[in-house]
């Protein structure tokens, strides 16, 4: 299953090259989306316009995940059900992923790129929905289903989108430090409505996303206003064009089916696309399983007030804002590979502290540096992807090793859900640890890529 559900990811990214190389053949007119010159950067005013919706998508996502871990302990109560019953959201997580990766394979063939991100909008929206009307505990899970599903349209989409614009470092990390402050704003935001009044009515927090989700979708439509309709093909060959519409179609299917299969072996056969992947699969595992289970650690182990511990998710995702602001030119200019290994080595230091330190402030302070030091990861991966991919297949790889990402911080919040059910959430802290050193390892395995002029692409 592994294998086929990776081929299907890479085959769903295939569309997303017509949108940063132009294809040749495939698809005409809103896809091929040109250069826009300006004044500042060779960006026009739609581009900068779109890269302000993409980054609301990210706050929109944040303000999601970010709440999760505060929320976690009121579903737990609430529901009553043990933290490995719990955990199934992060495996509905898992398999939104999943399914959006099979989904997009076909839905690309079909959709443009305005229309990819709004429909990625309209699953959200309706996740957040669903939630706020205080649903049972399986309609709960399976809105994560539905959240993850439009978070993968959007951030995947939009990921290979900002990856191909001009000085895309900077772009990357405003992106993604879009996502740590919706991480910030919702804990607060959560755990101020779950603790007020007698009865925790926490399901409320949803109509906050909910709102987002509809100023998303209404953004999204205008920024990508001209991308928002079907794919329009292009007209059939010279060689083509006295015969049936049916035979031109056919042609068209084979030649396509072709490109796709050849460029499916050329990126399943790079090797640094699977030591990217496997670097993104174990790091965001660890920052998902760190703010997913940090509150219910802090509150079963240090015997913290959940009143009050709701807040230290918002010290990582603060610190993460910070050092993807802060620390994104210095590793642009220092160098990706060596900085963010300093990078996990400190998050790993910090880690140690809040595991060793049995003191509930020490450990807020070190979660928050854990997130400041781990916050640059992402992006800074991202930008290392797009110069060290081959250009052909750049717009096919990055989505992959994006959804690997998103598999890793699943999969990793129910391995720990599961096994807290047994040996208590203790289990976190060798967890957390292992994870950190892993991700050390992995990075250590991606090659440096090549310097030539055109290692990067730049367009809008």
């Amino acid at each position: 299953m592994a294998i086929t559900a990776t081929e299907t990811a890479v085959e769903s990214a295939i569309e997303l090259t017509d949108l940063a190389h132009g294809s040749s053949h495939e698809v005409v007119g809103p896809h091929e989306m040109q250069p826009e010159e300006g004044p500042v950067e060779g960006l026009s005013k739609m581009a900068y316009l779109r890269l302000i919706s993409a980054g609301f998508s990210f706050f929109v996502a944040g303000t999601n995940d970010g709440s999760i871990g505060a929320l976690i302990p009121y579903v737990i109560r609430e529901y009553n059900v043990s933290t490995a019953i719990v955990s199934s959201v992060y495996g509905a997580n898992f398999f939104g992923w999943l399914f959006a990766a099979f989904a997009n394979t076909h839905l690309c063939q079909y959709l443009n790129l305005g229309a990819m991100l709004a429909l990625g909008a309209l699953f959200q929206i309706i996740a957040h929905a669903l939630r706020s009307w205080d649903p049972p505990f399986g309609l709960f899970v399976v809105t994560f289903w539905f959240v993850s599903i439009g978070q993968a349209f959007q951030d995947t989409h939009a990921n290979s989108y900002v990856a191909g614009v001009k000085s895309s470092h900077r772009w990357l990390a405003f992106i993604h430090a879009m996502y740590t402050a919706g991480s910030l704003v919702g804990p607060f935001v959560s755990t101020a409505v779950a603790s007020s009044g007698q009865v925790s009515r926490w399901y409320l927090y949803y109509t906050f996303p909910l709102g987002l989700g509809v100023v998303n979708l209404a953004l999204t439509c205008i920024a990508f206003r001209d991308t928002l309709g079907f794919v329009r093909k292009a007209a059939a060959s010279d060689n083509h064009e006295h015969e049936s519409p049916d035979v031109d179609q056919s042609t068209e299917t084979v030649s396509r089916n072709k490109n796709a299969t050849q460029l499916i072996r050329k990126t399943t056969s790079t090797l640094s696309v699977w030591l990217l992947s496997l670097f993104f699969f174990f790091y965001l595992g660890s920052v998902l399983t760190a703010g997913g289970w940090v509150v219910e650690y802090l509150v079963r182990v240090r015997h913290g007030d959940l009143s009050q511990m709701g807040f230290v998710p918002a010290g990582f995702s603060g610190g993460a804002l910070l050092g993807r602001l802060l620390l994104a030119e210095p590793t642009h200019r220092y160098g990706e590979r060596r900085m963010v290994f300093g990078y996990i080595a400190a998050a790993f230091v910090f880690q140690l502290i809040f595991w060793l330190v049995p003191n509930i402030i020490a450990a807020s302070i070190a979660v928050s540096f854990i997130g400041f030091f781990t916050g640059p990861l992402f992006a800074t991966g991202i930008s290392l992807g797009s110069k060290l991919f081959p250009p052909e297949i750049r717009s096919t790889a990055l989505p992959l090793v994006f959804v690997f990402a998103q598999m890793g911080g699943s999969l990793f919040p129910i391995i720990t859900g599961v096994v807290s059910a047994n040996a208590g959430v203790k289990v976190l802290q060798p967890i957390l640890v292992a994870l950190l050193a892993t991700t050390a390892i992995t990075w250590l395995l991606v090659p440096s890529p090549k310097a030539t002029p055109n290692a990067a692409l730049h367009q809008e």
